[in-house]
């Protein structure tokens, strides 16, 4: 939004007022729980993503906004015990794992043993614990929330998952949304 430019009664070019700001002589009031509300999602993207550029793109502010609130006093401090709160969780976490993994491993030898008292559901949890709780298993959600892809992206980027699992050995037979057979 544009202002024009006009002369002042001393000759100097001036715009015109900014309609955006609170007319002279009126306070503009702010929701502050919107605004702690808006702090917060600032603070929280923080701890996933590095770049304050990206978090006022995720969220739609400006790079300026973004600094301003993780740069505050109040946001440090708040950031700072966020981080030791994941941090915190991502040790207990870490010792969980290694109290599991050793109680899988005896369940995979028991079943390299033969041993026919194993069941297929001790076998799941110990895959599940090795695996998925370990983090050695391949992500199999992706976060699609702000993952933008054209058709023809989208097109290509299932074409290379295709070609991704015949490479691992997998039997893939999937027909791909979106491409048309020319000869038809």
């Amino acid at each position: 939004m544009e202002n024009a430019l006009r002369n002042s009664l001393y000759g100097f070019e001036i715009r015109d007022p900014d309609r955006r700001r609170a007319p002279s002589g009126e306070r503009k009031s702010y929701d502050i729980k919107q605004l702690w509300q808006r702090s917060h999602e600032i603070l929280r993207l923080a701890l996933i993503v590095p770049k304050h550029k990206e978090i006022a793109r995720i969220l739609g502010i400006s790079e300026a906004t973004v600094s301003n609130t993780l740069n505050s006093e109040l946001g440090r401090k708040k950031l700072s015990k966020m981080r030791m709160a994941r941090d915190d969780e991502t040790v207990d976490v870490a010792k969980r794992v290694a109290e599991l993994l050793p109680k899988a491993i005896d369940t995979y030898e028991k079943i390299l043993d033969g041993d026919p008292t194993i069941t297929r559901m001790m076998k799941e949890t110990a895959d599940t614990i090795s695996m998925d709780i370990g983090g050695y298993r391949a992500p199999t959600k992706t976060q699609t929330a702000n993952l933008y892809m054209t058709a023809e992206e989208l097109v290509e980027f299932k074409k290379r998952g295709i070609e991704a699992a015949r490479n691992a050995g997998m039997i893939v037979e999937a027909e791909l949304v979106g491409e048309t057979d020319e000869s038809s």
